[in-house]
């Protein structure tokens, strides 16, 4: 059985491969699909999936999104699935999202050249980075690039990481609104990598639940950085809701790069055959 993989990032967002590499790779490792999920954009969609056309006829390419939401004080991601890209009230939607990240972009750049004495401008980062949804992980490369700090790690650990003095938030959606609007899109809504919200075992099966009742279709259960017993817990709550198992790398190229695509940290398998139930679940 081939493996395929439902959870990865292109340089729609925030990750490092353009979406051709990012197909091509698909290929040299055998996928059998690949979902495009990038963070509040669905731009690079029809480009994978008609390039894959062309090349790789063997290869499914989902169309997908991951939207950023927050749910009882966590960030929450709900990756949607066989979205229809072309729905015209859910891109608008995706515009709000981005108009969000770019005020909140905007003061951020201001925080850290007035406060921190780094100086970044959004400008600069639009520049570096155009036709791409600016996240934490440009301001990293930005940072490190030019000297202003040691390590991707130090922007986060000391300047913009959740709890830093140089962050800045910006307006979310609830996690049941992302589902809502991912129906609607005749999508189906994933609740991605659960076990990094770190609720705890009984909020996390109660907030599972909530999310069921709003909507939600599948869960994450087979994710690059999960333990065993991760995936046996996660396992169990698909079982206990009635939810779809899903499961990805979340590749991100070189911002990740401990995680490769398909096989995650080395040991990940998400097998082929768990596609055709999320497949019948299309609006």
């Amino acid at each position: 059985m081939r493996a395929i993989d439902l959870h990865t990032h292109s340089t729609y967002s925030d990750g490092t491969f353009s979406v051709k590499e990012l197909i091509d790779r698909a290929h040299e490792k055998g996928l059998a699909a690949i979902a495009l999920t990038d963070h509040d954009t669905v731009d690079g969609v029809d480009e994978a999936i008609e390039y894959a056309a062309s090349k790789y006829p063997d290869l499914e390419v989902v169309p997908g999104v991951e939207l950023s939401t927050e749910g009882e004080g966590r960030e929450v991601h709900i990756v949607g699935l066989y979205i229809d890209n072309h729905d015209d009230e859910f891109v608008s939607g995706l515009k709000d999202f981005i108009d969000s990240r770019t005020t909140r972009n905007k003061k951020m750049c201001k925080k850290l050249t007035e406060e921190a004495g780094i100086p970044i401008s959004y400008e600069e980062l639009t520049k570096e980075f155009p036709d791409t949804v600016i996240t934490r992980a440009h301001y990293a490369k930005f940072m490190v690039d030019r000297g202003y700090v040691n390590s991707r790690a130090e922007v986060f650990d000391r300047y913009i990481g959740d709890h830093c003095p140089y962050y800045v938030g910006r307006e979310k959606i609830t996690p049941e609104d992302a589902i809502r609007s991912i129906l609607k899109a005749k999508g189906v809504p994933v609740f991605a990598h659960p076990i990094l919200c770190r609720f705890g075992d009984d909020r996390l099966d109660a907030f599972v639940g909530k999310l069921k009742d709003a909507g939600l279709v599948g869960i994450e259960a087979i994710y690059s950085t999960y333990e065993l017993r991760d995936e046996r817990q996660i396992k169990e709550l698909a079982k206990k809701y009635d939810l779809l198992v899903s499961g990805g790398s979340d590749f991100h190229g070189a911002n990740k790069p401990d995680i490769d695509l398909g096989t995650g940290c080395g040991k990940l398998f998400v097998p082929e055959d768990l596609l055709i139930p999320i497949k019948a679940a299309r609006g």
